[in-house]
């Protein structure tokens, strides 16, 4: 008894209750049918491989976008911390306190570019996601419409309600970008003054000579004065009487605030000499003669103070006579 071969080309007929893709040897649906033994799995079996790699595709894309930006946020991150990004926005390394004047590296830029690297990081991150979670629901035939219409009535009512807190948050992305402050200055806000304990992208925190903690928050800072920037200058305002001599006086405060800044206490604070720049005003009760000498950032009020005392014992012991006002008691110059 002979077996009948059917030639190779001749289509095999489908099994009763099989689907009649899973003849077709070869294709998904018959190696889907053979795996799992599921007509479901085995009709939509083109539609099962075609969306996973079309899926797989588009996180591949979206992890290599990612490690691209990622890199590209880096490298920025690293010319920031040589100021290479300050010559860009236009603000040229600045001599610190704590730098030399070669605009090299500190700890503070360092820690300035990674926070701005962190946000910028996390911004595309999100991004990123964002895209492609749309684009694998748009795989799924699942309809976008809807969800971009409702994401962006929600975006809408989320800028209106937070846009204090958007411009916050670019104000301190741009204050910790051009390096307008940081952990302790000494800066000015207008109502606000004192040494800066934290810089956040929302509120800076400064604590005034009173001790008291101020949260600032970043969009509300209209203009920022610096007092620990570069160099400061301490300056000595010296009342006199009208009947003192003004050359005696002046060189008698040129000559004690040129020995008292070469002592041990405050020579390391004192940039230059100190310059007697004479009388500075002239009042009903008396005249006021200026005295500046150039310190480190910070150290201004330190040596104003000694100054101040060691000038004013010099002219008691000189007898130059002070204002009236002075001399009775009733009134004593404010010490910072």
């Amino acid at each position: 008894m002979t077996t009948a071969v059917l030639p190779a080309a001749f289509p095999i007929a489908a099994v009763p209750g099989q689907p009649a893709c899973a003849a077709d040897a070869g294709s998904w649906c018959s190696a889907f049918y053979q795996w799992t033994n599921s007509d479901f799995l085995a009709r939509s079996a083109d539609t099962i491989v075609s969306t996973t790699f079309n899926v797989a595709l588009i996180i591949v894309l979206c992890v290599a976008a990612r490690f691209l930006l990622h890199r590209a946020i880096n490298r920025i991150v690293d010319g920031a911390t040589n100021s290479r990004i300050s010559r860009i926005v236009g603000r040229a390394p600045r001599l610190r306190g704590n730098s030399g004047g070669n605009g090299s590296t500190t700890p503070r830029r360092a820690q300035r570019a990674r926070t701005i690297g962190s946000v910028l990081r996390s911004i595309s991150s999100a991004v990123i996601l964002a895209i492609g979670a749309v684009m694998v629901l748009a795989e799924f035939g699942v309809a976008l419409a809807p969800i971009l219409a409702s994401a962006g009535i929600v975006g809408v009512a989320v800028g209106f309600g937070a846009q204090n807190l958007v411009r916050d948050f670019l104000s301190g992305m741009f204050m910790l970008l051009e390096d307008q402050y940081g952990v302790g200055d000494i800066i000015d806000v207008g109502e606000a003054s004192g040494v800066v304990e934290a810089v956040g992208l929302r509120i800076t925190t400064l604590r005034d000579l009173s001790g008291t903690v101020w949260y600032v928050r970043n969009g509300e800072i209209l203009r920022v004065g610096n007092k620990s920037q570069g160099y400061a200058a301490a300056v000595v305002d010296l009342p006199v009487a009208h009947a003192a001599d003004f050359g005696q006086a002046t060189a008698i405060a040129q000559r004690v605030a040129t020995e008292r800044v070469a002592e041990e206490d405050i020579a390391d604070s004192v940039l230059e000499p100190p310059q007697m720049l004479g009388v500075d005003r002239l009042a009903p009760e008396g005249a006021t003669l200026r005295l500046t000498v150039k310190v480190k950032p910070g150290e201004q009020w330190a040596v104003q103070r000694a100054l101040n005392a060691a000038i004013a014992d010099a002219f008691d012991d000189a007898g130059v006579p002070r204002p009236s006002i002075y001399s009775s008691g009733e009134y004593r110059p404010s010490m910072p």
